[in-house]
């Protein structure tokens, strides 16, 4: 059974998740405020989380900041904040999803299938989980990147775009897929985002960012990770 974790202030919003969610076999577990939600993440060990950011005794985004202290579990945003750059530190932060109040049932309970989907994904074989570069090795069991022997500094945004294409090999990956993976549905045409954490990506990998020879673009398509 897959468990889901609901952190949540709004009591009937709460039971209105609960009986949708149970009602299509998820188990379910609701925490009212961020230090509950902190308690039964580690206690429970869910599956996926759907978080309000406007929790009474902390922001929704220090919590995702302790939950990817010692966990990947799919963080799903469900929250009343529509400004852009609101959107952008949760998921900067570590956030999966950002489904903006109010929101269609249906439409978060296919965002939450979908995150269940990418994380049960086959692992592996072992000679597919370290990349190695001339410049720098990528450790996908790790989650970490090292160049001359130091660890290179990724955010959880930049480290989700270059793992999906570090996994594809050689293959193009569209502006449309890597958006609604990284960002979700919503932000499909938002493709000045990618311009923005690509550069930021080849300036911390690539030996000359202006012209790079791992992370290449495919004008107007997508984007290529060539090893």
């Amino acid at each position: 059974m897959t468990r889901v974790l609901v952190v949540e202030d709004d009591p009937q919003l709460v039971r209105a998740l609960v009986i949708n969610m149970r009602a299509r076999q998820y188990g379910v577990d609701a925490a009212p405020d961020g230090a509950t939600a902190l308690r039964l993440a580690a206690a429970r060990q869910p599956d996926v989380v759907v978080l309000d950011l406007g929790l009474p005794d902390m922001d929704g985004v220090e919590v995702i900041k302790a939950l990817r202290g010692w966990t990947r579990v799919p963080v799903l945003v469900l929250s009343a904040r529509t400004a852009s750059d609101e959107k952008v530190a949760a998921l900067d932060a570590g956030a999966d999803d950002y489904i903006t109040k109010p929101f269609s049932m249906n439409e978060l309970l296919a965002r939450l299938r979908a995150a269940v989907r990418r994380t049960e994904a086959l692992p592996m074989a072992p000679e597919t989980t370290m990349v190695t570069t001339s410049d720098f090795t990528i450790d996908l069991l790790a989650k970490k990147a090292t160049r001359g022997g130091r660890d290179i500094r990724l955010t959880p945004t930049e480290w989700h775009l270059l793992e999906i294409l570090v996994c594809n090999p050689g293959r193009l990956v569209t502006q449309k897929q890597l958006l609604q993976e990284v960002w979700g549905a919503t932000y499909s045409d938002k493709t000045n985002y990618l311009r923005v954490y690509m550069a930021q990506l080849r300036r911390k990998l690539e030996t000359d960012p202006s012209h790079p020879r791992y992370l290449i673009t495919e004008p107007g398509m997508g984007y290529r990770f060539e090893s």
